[in-house]
């Protein structure tokens, strides 16, 4: 696993957010939050030290070769804007957007990441992912992530029109939990939740002063044992809430 290191000068901090789910459930309720997402990016921009997109930015992402899927223009348009800044962003994949391939590194310069990684920012150790397929349990959706992430799978999906390929993926898209609103986990699961599991576990093994996931879409702020935390990001179709860490502390935030 990498590492990431970072300073956080005086003032500034690194945000971290996830679960846009751009494209769901329509194209209007998607372009409405597309404007929200950017009007937070602005928001942030000057005390920003960096940016971490930790997955499902979009409901759906498949990268042909010559081809991406149409909109959220306004959206790169501004993560542009901010590379050109001088401020670092880094974007991780998720279940629904794992299909990302050259082109944000390519055309925008934002390295790409399809694995946890670990960033070290002063002093604090912070272990950040999208959080699929990790903890115990969801081994139908473990069993889908490597067909998924076949090779072959992926390039017997290229062969397919991208007007055909693209209508085929937004309408299995259209039945995510996040689309349909089926996901009645709204409550903290205790020993229920895997990855907060995940988190336990792994601090068996090493120490890091904060999990950062995505995936769950609930907002989370749970201790994993005596000297760190567990956070999941929720998602922005419902709460629109982001990390801000200071350097010193992390702090669960809702953008208004």
């Amino acid at each position: 696993m990498s590492e990431i290191n970072i300073d956080i000068p005086e003032g500034k901090s690194i945000y971290f957010a996830s679960d846009f789910h751009l494209g769901a459930p329509n194209k209007q309720e998607s372009l409405t939050r597309e404007l929200k997402i950017i009007n937070w990016l602005e928001s942030i921009k000057l005390n920003a030290a960096a940016i971490f997109l930790v997955g499902d930015i979009f409901d759906f992402w498949h990268e042909y070769k010559q081809v991406i899927p149409k909109g959220f223009i306004r959206f790169q348009g501004k993560l542009a804007e901010l590379v050109d800044a001088g401020i670092p962003l880094f974007l991780f994949t998720g279940n629904h957007d794992m299909w990302m391939f050259g082109y944000f590194t390519e055309e925008l310069g934002i390295p790409v990441y399809r694995e946890p990684q670990v960033l070290n920012a002063n002093g604090k150790r912070i272990f950040i992912g999208h959080g699929d397929g990790l903890g115990p349990g969801d081994y139908q959706y473990k069993f889908l992530k490597k067909v998924f992430e076949n090779k072959v799978c992926q390039w017997l999906f290229r062969q397919i029109h991208p007007d055909l390929g693209i209508w085929i993926a937004n309408k299995w898209s259209a039945s995510s939990r996040i689309s349909s609103s089926t996901d009645d986990s709204s409550k903290f699961l205790g020993e229920g939740e895997w990855l907060w599991s995940f988190a336990k576990e792994k601090e068996k093994e090493e120490h890091y002063d904060c999990y950062i996931f995505g995936h769950r879409h609930l907002p989370i702020d749970e201790p994993v044992g005596e000297h760190s935390r567990y956070i999941n990001l929720g998602e922005w179709v419902h709460y629109y809430t982001f990390v801000e860490f200071t350097g010193k502390e992390f702090v669960l935030k809702t953008f208004q």
